[in-house]
């Protein structure tokens, strides 16, 4: 499958050089700001495509003795790259829209321009849908900030469309220049927001949605014998996770079963997320605390009775205590 992925962002890469092509030609025939922006931000595309290429081929290395959980921690420098890039293009554009608005010039041929726009947005929007679905189909983080991204661009572009008719109609030129101004906030908030969630992702900041499908997980396929997991903490490198937790166990099991236990939940966790390529499990023995909540039937050193079986949430399995009544 990676080799499929690295075929798309090539694929992806070949389209978005092409659309720059197109759209530095609307801006060299109309000589609009605003459509300049637009190709500005094309530039931005093929350069973060490229690094998203190169990412992506990385981050499936396998392990090695200088990367001990692998190279998937690529995927979250080549989002921030990706965003940081394009703050940069927002901010020479807001600089240019206000050259432009002091010193006003004409626009030409901006029908033309117009159809070369609607077409490029109608591509860049029909991509980025295609790059986000099989980024979450295959948990590409690359290939779903670069979907994004391109969607991203379609919706300003659309934006910008209805900028470049209004302008048509009116021929009241300087709209080119606030246009471009508020064109080029938007692809800063954008970038602003791809920098934040790579900036996450290298500081292991908890994923609150993975986190909730690993303890649904747990919560449908848990045994009476696991008499509490907590502790849980997931780290993501890439398309890989990562998953440490702590799981209490009858304190009179041999090492031989208690290992099997273990093993038996490692084989849950991988068959029902495949995301997850290994877990670290701490076994801890119960206490007469633990049997108010033990639901193993007939324990001959049971010292407390069963009063509930407790559901484990999100909010209780991460902390670094067993469950209790």
């Amino acid at each position: 499958m990676p080799k499929k992925l690295k075929t798309i962002l090539a694929q992806t890469l070949i389209i978005s050089i092409t659309l720059m092509i197109v759209k530095f030609w609307a801006y060299f025939i109309t000589n609009s700001d605003a459509i300049l922006t637009d190709a500005l931000e094309s530039i931005i595309n093929v350069i973060a495509g490229s690094f998203a290429l190169f990412s992506l081929h990385l981050a499936h290395l396998p392990r090695d003795e200088n990367h001990p959980y692998g190279h998937g921690k690529v995927e979250f420098l080549s989002v921030g790259f990706e965003g940081g890039l394009i703050v940069l293009a927002g901010l020479g554009m807001i600089i240019k829209s206000i050259y432009s608005f002091i010193y006003p010039h004409k626009i030409e041929e901006l029908a033309l321009g117009i159809i070369l726009t609607i077409i490029s947005t109608l591509v860049n929007f029909s991509v980025g849908y295609y790059l986000i679905f099989i980024g979450k189909k295959q948990r590409s983080m690359t290939m779903q900030a670069d979907g994004h991204h391109l969607q991203s661009d379609a919706y300003s572009s659309l934006g910008l469309l209805l900028g470049l008719i209004l302008i048509l109609v009116t021929n009241i030129f300087w709209l080119d220049s606030i246009l471009a101004g508020g064109f080029a906030v938007f692809i800063i908030l954008t970038g602003i927001s791809l920098v934040r969630k790579a900036t996450a992702g290298i500081m292991d900041e908890a994923n609150t949605p993975l986190l909730s499908e690993v303890v649904e997980i747990l919560n449908k396929n848990r045994e009476k014998s696991w008499i509490d997991i907590h502790n849980l903490r997931i780290i993501q490198y890439g398309q890989h996770l990562h998953i440490d937790a702590h799981l209490t166990l009858p304190y009179y099991w041999d090492l031989e079963k208690a290992h099997d236990e273990v093993k038996k939940l490692e084989y849950i966790m991988l068959e029902k997320h495949p995301q997850t390529s290994e877990m670290f499990i701490h076994v801890d023995p119960c206490l007469p605390t633990s049997c108010a909540i033990c639901q193993i039937e007939k324990c001959m050193v049971r010292e407390n009775n069963f009063i509930q079986k407790i559901e484990w949430t999100m909010e209780s399995i991460v902390k670094n205590q067993k469950h209790q009544v």
